[in-house]
C-alpha cells in the first residue's frame, strides 16, 4: 500500500496523488497546493489501512491534451525558437480542434491514426503531417514519463503513405550566367553580391541575411556561416552547427568591393559601417520580400522561369555535383546534417557519373586494383567560379 505526491510535470507546480493498494492504482490532481496534497494523502493513507476507503470511489482525473499541452511547451527544451513557434503553431491550428478536451486516457492509437488520415485527405504533404505528429508525441510522450498514462498511443504508429519527389527546381550552369548577367544590371547591381553569394557558396537566405563581416575571411577566403536570420531576430543554423564556406576568388573580390561601397555610403550619410555585410541603403539587414522581388524581375527580364529563393542554393548543389565535386565537401558546405540527406535531394542529379567506374568490372586486372587513399578523393574540392 502506498500513497505518494508528485509534481507532474516537473517544475509545473501542480501536485497529483498517486496511489498504489492491492494491486489497483489511481491518480488524481490536487493542484499547486502542496500542503493540500500531503494532508489528503495522509488521510486516504489513513483510511486505506482501516478499511474505510474504496479506491473505486476515487475517479482518476487526467489533463486535458491542450492543458497537459500548454505546460509542455511552457518547459525548458533544447529548441531553436523557431522549433518552439512551430510545434505551438502545429498543436493550436491542427491538434487542439481535434483532442482540445479529449483527457490524455481518452486519446487512443486508432483516434490518431484516424486524425492523420484526415490531414493526409485533406491534401496535407507528408512532410507537413510528419511535423505535426512531433509535438503530439512529445506531449504524449512526457505524459507517460509522468504517469499520467500507461503508454504513449503514437508510439511506432506506422503512417503509410507514398513520398513526394522533392521540390528542386535549380537552374542550369548557363541559365546562371544569364541570370547574373542580368542581376548586376538591375539597380546598379545593387542585388548582385547576395545573388552571387547564393549562387557560390549555397547558403540559406536566412544565413545570407545574418551574414557580418566579422564572418568574413578574405585571407583565408572562407565564411564562417553562425547564424540565420529568422522572423525578425537572429536564430542559430538550422543545424545549430557553424560551418566554414569557401569563397571562390570572384565572391571574394566582389565583397570586397562591397565594402569599400558601404564605407563610402555611410560617410556620406554620416553613420558608422554596417555591421551587415548584405546591408540595405540606410545600412539595415537585407529585406527578404525586396530580395524575392529583384530575383523575379530580372528572371522575367531574362527569359528565365521563376523559381524560389531556395532554388538558388539548389543550383550550387546541382552544378557543382554534375561537374563531378566531392559529395562530402557538397554536403558540408551546404550545411547538411549528413551526406545521406544530399544523396536523397541530389542523387538523381548524378546520372551517368560512374559509368567509368563501372565498365572497369569489365577488365578484371584493373577491377583488382584498388586506388590508396588520397588527398584528391578524400579531400575537399575547389567551389567553381
Amino acid at each position: 500500500m502506498a500513497v505518494k505526491i508528485r509534481e507532474r510535470p516537473l517544475g509545473s507546480g501542480i501536485w497529483w496523488l498517486f496511489i498504489d493498494h492491492q494491486g489497483k492504482r489511481k491518480s488524481k490532481k490536487i493542484g499547486k497546493d502542496k500542503r493540500l496534497a500531503r494532508e489528503v494523502a495522509k488521510k486516504i493513507e489513513a483510511k486505506l489501512t482501516l478499511g474505510e476507503f474504496q479506491l473505486e470511489k476515487l475517479k482518476p482525473e487526467c489533463p486535458t491534451f491542450k492543458e497537459y499541452a500548454e505546460i509542455w511547451l511552457g518547459l525548458p527544451h533544447d529548441w531553436k525558437e523557431s522549433t518552439w513557434n512551430n510545434y505551438k503553431d502545429n498543436l493550436r491550428l491542427h491538434a487542439y480542434p481535434v483532442f482540445r478536451n479529449c483527457r490524455l486516457n481518452e486519446i487512443s492509437r486508432k483516434d490518431l491514426k484516424a486524425f492523420f488520415d484526415k490531414l493526409l485527405i485533406k491534401g496535407l504533404h507528408p512532410s507537413t503531417v510528419v511535423l505535426i505528429r512531433c509535438p503530439i508525441s512529445g506531449v504524449l510522450s512526457h505524459a507517460m514519463d509522468s504517469e499520467l498514462i500507461e503508454s504513449n498511443p503514437l508510439k511506432d504508429l506506422q503512417l503509410r503513405y507514398k513520398k513526394k519527389a522533392l521540390d528542386v527546381e535549380p537552374l542550369a550552369e548557363k541559365e546562371v550566367d544569364l541570370l547574373l548577367k542580368q542581376i548586376k544590371k538591375y539597380l546598379d547591381g545593387f542585388y548582385y553580391p547576395p545573388v552571387l553569394c547564393a549562387l557560390r557558396t549555397g547558403m540559406r537566405i536566412g544565413e545570407i541575411q545574418a551574414l557580418q563581416w566579422g564572418d568574413v575571411d578574405f585571407n583565408g577566403r572562407f565564411i564562417e556561416v553562425r547564424q540565420s536570420w529568422r522572423k525578425k531576430r537572429l536564430t542559430d543554423t538550422k543545424s545549430k552547427k557553424r560551418r566554414r564556406v569557401d569563397m571562390t576568388a570572384h565572391l571574394a573580390e566582389t565583397l570586397k568591393n562591397l565594402r569599400v561601397v558601404q564605407k563610402k555610403r555611410a560617410l556620406k550619410q554620416g553613420r558608422t559601417v554596417s555591421e551587415w555585410v548584405f546591408a540595405d541603403k540606410n545600412g539595415k539587414i537585407l529585406n527578404r520580400e525586396m530580395f524575392k522581388r529583384a530575383l523575379n524581375r530580372c528572371l522575367d527580364q531574362a527569359g528565365l522561369r521563376s523559381i524560389r529563393v531556395h532554388d538558388l542554393r539548389h543550383s550550387y548543389a546541382t552544378i557543382r555535383l554534375l561537374r563531378g565535386h566531392n559529395i562530402g565537401d557538397v554536403s558540408y558546405q551546404l550545411g547538411h546534417s549528413s551526406i545521406s540527406i544530399t544523396y536523397d535531394t541530389y542523387g538523381h542529379w548524378m546520372p551517368g557519373r560512374f559509368k567509368s567506374e563501372v565498365d572497369e568490372l569489365d577488365n578484371p586486372q584493373q577491377s583488382a586494383t584498388y586506388p590508396q587513399p588520397n588527398s584528391h578523393n578524400l579531400g575537399i574540392s575547389k567551389s567553381f567560379q
